[in-house]
């Protein structure tokens, strides 16, 4: 969910220095609760429903304790009798340093600064409502089931099970109180942002086993779609943001209090703060509002054009966006920890407000927070288990966009230098060989493999599919994707199955090298020769007679020569190999790439002085640009790029997260 918006900075201004080379080419109610209507085409707007939350919540602003009550409706739609429920308590990850969150040995991340005030979830109350009598859930709650040190993964015993197919009513109370702003959720000052701050089901999956977990410090969220309608009450000199629609708003006293819902999604979060200001937009039929700290108007005005464009883009690539509303939020200076993070309708930004102009980093986690919205909302996928297909995917279509957007330079275009987020994403494959890409968050030992590989190297290997496949295949590909597995929690195997449909199984296979196995390849050139060409000499047998011809004079204006391209590394990818003669034309040869090397022959009317793999850098993922190039020794052709391209690397990788 993070964009690592400190980190892109750092990589902005090092990609400047030679990176630039790597580029491309409903009813009114249905409406009010938040659900629009079908339009009878692609993808569905509406999720089955699996829990419905009805919460109240109450924010204390001087103690940073929101005091909530609420009831949870939850639908047995797995085959098998549940004998126990899962609780995530995320907030108890930050509320002593024996959880799994803060014990993490994770190296430099976001979110890896000393925590100064606690956060936690207590759950005062939880009752069974049944129609024979509430059973009283409170003390079968067990925080320790998952860790004996963590509090942030509860099991619940259930008395009696709930039978597949019947649905249960849950009444409960609880206190949250919110730390410093920290990765996610917190306070700075009066600003408050209320994310993951309730007791929340853990997603049931269809085997009739939940999918729970300890709050990782490198995981993310995952939970059921349902319905969510929640009532805020804060001091009425506060402006409220949060996830859906708002149904409501009144006075009562000093007190504001403020109702929003919405359906067919999977979280609900909010934010409050008395400095608020707010601007609204609408893009594509829905409504933007945008929350800012008071003098970000220049912030703001980057944040509206990047939404008008990243709405009607999104809706092209991936299906329409099902909901009437989104909210985005600017934290203040105070809060950065709150920004570059994505719930249901609602995203937080952030970035280099004051420029300079041409780095285009607010535009860049703009984009990629509603992204988001698909890449974890709609789809919503494991995000624990499975990082890359939210993380990774969401990315990729980051980079697309902007490339839409802005052209070559999507992300720098400064003193006639033109920098792409593909070229930034590269610096993924660094970490190519320190772990795998598809493996579990919590597998990730340091955080910059985590944000090397899931991130950059994810979309690095679909960026070259695209490049390698074309575009049309690559785009459907994802557009089928993303429309057939809406509102389904798809897997790895549901998206290599779409992959290896739309594009190739041959393509599907080298994604799932290059997803699970370590997989990397090294185009390399390692050989050149050429020579001027004349006639055979030697000894030759010849109509039964024995024949010397002696060494003849070069033939004129005829030479010949090979070319040896090896390829290193475990995946193939289809690769063309370009020949340039000293009178300026080239030829182009295809290799298929299977093999460890191929060797290409020569001929032509002048000397062969280069040769160039790879050269429309088709291949992003390929682990070493600087070997891609070769000359013989009469060839006088700069090497200007490809040294920049090193220097670059050495700098970016020093800059990663």
């Amino acid at each position: 969910m993070q964009a690592h918006a400190r980190a892109r900075r750092a990589l902005f201004v090092a990609a400047i220095v030679g990176l630039a080379a790597i580029r491309g080419e409903a009813s009114p109610d249905d409406r009010a609760r938040g659900t629009a209507a079908s339009s009878g085409r692609g993808p569905p707007d509406a999720a089955e429903p699996v829990t419905d939350y009805t919460l109240r919540a109450r924010l204390d602003v001087d103690t940073h304790v929101i005091r909530g009550e609420g009831t949870i409706l939850f639908r047995n739609r797995s085959p098998r009798d549940l004998p126990e429920l899962w609780l995530h308590l995320y907030l108890n990850g930050f509320k002593n340093q024996s959880s799994v969150f803060l014990r993490d040995p994770i190296g430099g991340f976001r979110g890896t600064a000393p925590v100064t005030e606690w956060g936690y979830v207590d759950v005062k109350r939880l009752v069974w409502k049944r129609p024979d009598g509430d059973v009283d859930l409170s003390r079968a709650i067990d925080t320790h089931a998952a860790d004996p040190t963590d509090e942030t993964d509860a099991r619940v015993a259930l008395p009696s099970p709930l039978v597949a197919g019947a649905e249960m009513t849950l009444e409960m109370a609880w206190e949250a109180r919110l730390p410093q702003v920290v990765e996610r959720t917190g306070h700075a000052g009066s600003f408050h942002f209320a994310g993951q701050w309730f007791p929340k089901l853990a997603r049931l999956e269809p085997s009739g086993t939940f999918a729970h977990f300890t709050f990782h410090h490198l995981a993310e969220f995952h939970a059921d779609f349902g319905s969510y309608d929640v009532t805020i009450d804060v001091p009425k000199t506060f402006v409220v943001g949060a996830t859906g629609p708002r149904l409501s708003e009144r006075l009562e006293g000093e007190r504001r209090v403020v109702r929003h819902a919405q359906s067919s999604v999977h979280d609900f979060a909010w934010t409050a703060w008395d400095r608020f200001e707010s601007r609204e937009d609408t893009v594509d039929g829905v409504k933007i509002t945008f929350l800012s700290p008071p003098g970000y108007d220049a912030a703001v005005r980057r944040e509206v054009d990047a939404m008008r464009f990243a709405i009607p883009h999104y809706r092209a690539r991936y299906g329409r966006y099902p909901y009437d509303v989104l909210t985005v939020v600017y934290p203040p200076e105070s809060a950065r920890e709150a920004g570059g993070m994505e719930y249901p309708t609602l995203i937080t930004t952030g970035g280099h407000w004051w420029g300079p102009p041409g780095v285009l980093d607010l535009e860049l986690v703009t984009v990629h927070e509603f992204g988001h919205q698909y890449f974890y909302g709609l789809l919503a996928s494991n995000e624990a288990e499975h990082p890359f297909l939210d993380e990774g995917l969401n990315s990729w279509a980051e980079a697309r966009a902007l490339e839409a957007w802005r052209g070559q330079g999507s992300l720098v275009r400064l003193l006639g230098l033109e920098v792409s987020d593909h070229a930034v994403q590269t610096v993924g494959r660094a970490h190519v060989h320190d772990a795998r890409v598809g493996q579990p968050a919590r597998a990730f030992a340091l955080g910059a493999q985590y944000g090397g590989l899931v991130y950059g190297r994810t979309a690095t290997l679909l960026e070259t599919l695209r490049r390698v496949y074309g575009t049309p295949a690559m785009d459907a590909a994802m557009l089928r994707y993303a429309t057939e597995q809406r509102f389904r929690h798809p897997t790895p195997e549901d998206f290599l199955r779409v992959i290896a449909a739309s594009i190739s199984p041959e393509a599907a296979a080298t994604l799932r090298l290059g997803l699970f196995d370590h997989g990397w390849v090294d185009f390399a050139v390692s050989d050149i020769g050429s020579h001027p060409l004349r006639p055979a000499a030697g000894v030759f047998d010849r109509d039964g007679k024995r024949e010397t011809v002696e060494r003849a004079p070069d033939l004129p204006g005829r030479f010949g020569g090979s070319v040896l391209v090896t390829r290193r590394g475990t995946l193939s990818f289809p690769v063309d190999v370009e020949l340039w003669s000293e009178d300026g034309t080239s030829t182009r040869v295809a290799w298929d790439g299977k093999g460890e090397a191929t060797r290409i022959p020569y001929e032509g009317s002048a000397r062969l002085v280069s040769v160039v793999v790879d050269p429309d850098h088709k291949i992003l993922a390929d682990q070493d640009f600087t070997n891609n190039f070769a000359g013989t020794r009469r060839d006088r052709l700069p090497r200007l790029l490809e040294r920049l391209t090193h220097a670059a690397e050495q700098v970016l990788l020093t800059a990663a997260p």
